[in-house]
């Protein structure tokens, strides 16, 4: 964050001062991070005390402090110095997701407070001529971000969250990591309910907007398709005259998002006609696509380094970001070539000492992306089988996709459809109830399985599965939703036998 005293911070925030007093405040400077984790927290640090599932961040104030903190952003003083800010009276939660905790208001409070404090820093970095750049869709908003955060860092500074901060929380944190020193911020932005996006817009409004499709992501809040749509282009509504909106026209709910902005618009697809578009798409053994980038006066060739067909358009999403601000196309080319997966549990691929392959995609899970995770997998079993010919033994270990409402059965039961229709070899539906239930029956209904799909009860019994039958050669993708915890488990099995190294 830029330097700042805490009698600003104060004023900025609406806040009142506990355990010190204006003169020391007004001396005092805020020249480290902003953490909500204590034992994040470093010199000169300035500490957000939230509720959280086990505890409560007030309760460690005191040691944030005696870490480094120089104040605490708290609802109630804490006894050491502090900036207060004050409950609502029916203060709850936005709908995002950052504060399942929350019970008395509290932890609303000091994130409206934090969102204030990074409004206010963004304002004062783009005045200085910060561009940020803010991501959205149903999907790959992470793997585009983590491909945005290579192709500019040619460019300039560049700081972009890590993982998926892309909440009331993590959007703000992220905001305040930006310093003058920073050329780019990258942002990327969620929605559980109408409006989540603007808000987060409000906060730190982006000059560059990109948006990558609509999806089924969260289809049980939102109720439908077209819902998801109207709040997914509420980060083009906020991009003004002067900006710039990057839109996958393949995706037609995407494509009529033009009429949504008054920015310029810049589309892209994998046909031509659009203003960045891909020639014909081919995939290596590990379905790393490989493509030629064209523009309206020129053409690159690409050999992406992350895994699956559908990485083609988040990477012409960045690459066209990029060309917008000031990249040559052979720097776009290059970057985009040398940028291999950064965040975990996204499309990882590892290959065991033994040749069993291993794709870690548990982060998160929806019908979209769990369609393109197992369009990886078949792939890479027919392809990457080597000399002998023949196909790779291919493993779907699933988990439950969250948040399809109405929806949840019957996209679970195309799922398991799906495996089948690919020639996936084997099915492990990891967890019991209705939706797990569907996805099991979908994939023996579809066909001839029957031995081929198995219902475990949790990843305990699906590794002690796996241990004992996985064979050398074997290919396996896991994927759920971050929730049910499958994560753990891929990172297990790429650990593998005793001894047994990764590559």
């Amino acid at each position: 964050m830029i330097e700042m005293t805490i009698a600003r911070i104060a004023e900025i925030v609406g806040g009142e001062l506990a355990d010190i007093t204006p003169e020391q405040a007004a001396a005092t400077r805020v020249t480290g991070t902003v953490e909500f984790d204590s034992r994040a927290v470093g010199s000169g640090g300035l500490f957000l005390a939230l509720p959280g599932a086990r505890s409560d961040g007030h309760d460690f104030a005191a040691s944030a402090v005696a870490a480094g903190a120089v104040a605490v952003l708290a609802a109630r003083p804490v006894g050491v110095p502090a900036i207060v800010v004050r409950p609502e009276p029916g203060a709850t939660d936005s709908g995002s997701g950052a504060l399942e905790y929350d019970t008395d208001g509290s932890g609303a409070a000091v994130l409206a407070a934090l969102g204030r404090l990074a409004a206010a820093v963004a304002a004062e970095l783009v005045a200085g001529g910060l561009t940020i750049i803010g991501v959205t869709g149903s999907s790959g908003k992470t793997s585009t971000k983590d491909l945005l955060a290579a192709v500019l860092a040619p460019l300039g500074e560049v700081i972009a969250p890590p993982g998926s901060f892309n909440n009331e929380l993590g959007h703000p944190w992220t905001v305040l990591r930006a310093t003058t020193d920073i050329d780019f911020l990258i942002l990327e932005m969620s929605a559980r309910h109408r409006g989540n996006i603007a808000a987060l817009a409000a906060i730190a409004p982006p000059s560059i907007a990109v948006v990558l499709n609509v999806g089924t992501a969260h289809l049980g809040e939102f109720g439908s398709r077209e819902a998801i749509a109207k709040t997914k282009a509420e980060l083009p509504q906020a991009v003004g005259p002067s900006g710039v909106v990057v839109l996958n026209a393949d995706d037609t709910a995407v494509a009529a998002m033009a009429e949504e902005t008054t920015a310029r618009v810049v589309r892209v697809s994998r046909s031509p006609g659009a203003d960045v578009w891909a020639g014909p798409v081919t995939l290596d053994a590990l379905a790393r696509p490989r493509f030629t980038l064209h523009t309206a006066h020129a053409q690159a060739d690409i050999e992406l380094a992350v895994h699956g067909d559908h990485q083609v358009s988040n990477a012409l999403c960045a690459a066209a970001v990029a060309l917008e601000c000031g990249a040559t196309l052979p720097q776009v080319a290059s970057a985009l070539s040398a940028a291999g997966p950064v965040s975990r549990r996204r499309m990882q691929v590892s290959t065991r000492g033994d040749g069993v392959t291993i794709i870690n995609d548990a982060y998160n899970a929806n019908p979209d992306s769990m369609r393109a995770g197992l369009k990886a997998l078949a792939w890479m079993a027919r392809e990457s089988a080597g000399e002998g010919g023949g196909k790779r033994r291919s493993w779907a270990v699933l988990g439950e996709m969250a948040e399809l409402g109405d929806d949840a059965i019957s996209e679970h039961d195309a799922i398991g459809r799906f495996a089948v229709r690919l020639d996936v070899s084997r099915l492990l539906v990891v967890g019991s109830g209705r939706t797990m239930n569907a996805m099991h029956h979908g994939a023996v209904m579809e066909g001839s399985w029957g031995s081929e799909s198995t219902m475990v009860a949790d990843a305990d019994a699906a590794l002690a599965l796996l241990q004992d039958e996985l064979q050398p050669g074997d290919v396996v993708l896991v994927k759920a939703s971050n929730s049910v915890g499958l994560g753990a488990l891929a990172e297990t099995l790429v650990a593998g036998p005793v001894g047994d190294a990764a590559v």
